[in-house]
């Protein structure tokens, strides 16, 4: 896809400043990027702590692939970031149905130009107590389908060490190393013949969501849960920070523990009250 000028100088201009920061931070270990269509195509990762969209943008713009996200409509109307947001044509995420209209075609327009889209299916950070990817949501599926575009599932790990979900700071030593692994793209062209009804877009995101989960346990060298976690049947928000509903604001500094290797010292807590994050998904 070709960026207009202003995107490239805006993305130029940000790489030029987190590219430096992301390598200070965490040594990287990349695996899979040349598998990586040459035409449009949709990213759909694992989420496990605030600074994920900047470990895959990262990645993605060392191939050559500036990133394009989903975002919530309200970061928009800062000041800052909504003038950076725009100008590197990131997308808005609204939850009305017209609004989420307009988030899918302007996510179409980028697909079908050959861009890249990066979209969360779980539309949160994960509320798994061992940070593996939870129940997901539809939209990537749904963009799929309409496109025809492939999903490009993608599963990194290490980063939540350096910056672990819902925390208040950086751990930079020991040095950690966050590594990104690109899986084949899927192909969900089956689908297509298909009423685009709920049964169907469920169906289509199990597949992306397997697909995440297996690179991820692959990555962590762990068997993931039997039963994927579903954020409904455990008494919690599917949106923004979670907290089991009935229950008393707990302490912010809490820290969620992982069970990957190396392991962190912090624990999790599925009560802890988590900050909005940056991201937004199609429903």
């Amino acid at each position: 896809m070709k960026e207009p000028a202003k995107s490239r100088a805006t993305f130029v201009l940000l790489a030029g400043i987190a590219r430096p920061l992301m390598n200070i931070l965490m040594a990287k270990k990349w695996e899979g990027a040349g598998k990586l269509p040459k035409g449009g195509f949709i990213a759909a990762p694992n989420h496990c702590t605030e600074i994920d969209p900047i470990v895959i943008g990262h990645m993605l713009y060392n191939q050559k692939r500036p990133p394009h996200f989903l975002a919530k409509a309200g970061l928009f109307k800062a000041p800052v970031l909504g003038s950076l947001l725009r100008a590197t044509r990131q997308i808005p995420v609204e939850r009305s149905t017209a609004g989420a209209n307009r988030s899918l075609q302007a996510a179409q327009e980028v697909v079908d130009a050959g861009g890249a889209i990066i979209i969360y299916p779980e539309g949160t950070l994960t509320r798994d107590p061992g940070l593996w990817p939870m129940k997901g949501h539809t939209g990537a599926a749904r963009l799929a389908i309409q496109t025809g575009a492939p999903v490009v599932p993608m599963a990194h790990w290490g980063a939540h060490e350096v910056f672990p979900r819902y925390a208040k700071r950086f751990h930079i030593f020991p040095r950690k190393t966050s590594r990104v692994l690109v899986g084949e793209p899927l192909d969900l062209s089956s689908f297509a013949d298909r009423p685009l009804d709920r049964t169907t877009l469920n169906e289509a995101t199990e597949l992306i969501m397997d697909a995440i989960t297996a690179l991820l346990a692959e990555l962590r060298g762990e068997e993931p849960p039997a039963v994927r976690w579903d954020p409904a049947a455990n008494n919690q928000s599917k949106q923004g920070r979670f907290q089991a509903r009935g229950t008393e604001k707990p302490s912010s500094t809490a820290k969620p523990s992982s069970t990957a290797k190396p392991s962190s010292t912090a624990k999790p807590t599925s009560t802890a009250k988590p900050k909005s994050t940056a991201k937004g998904e199609l429903k």
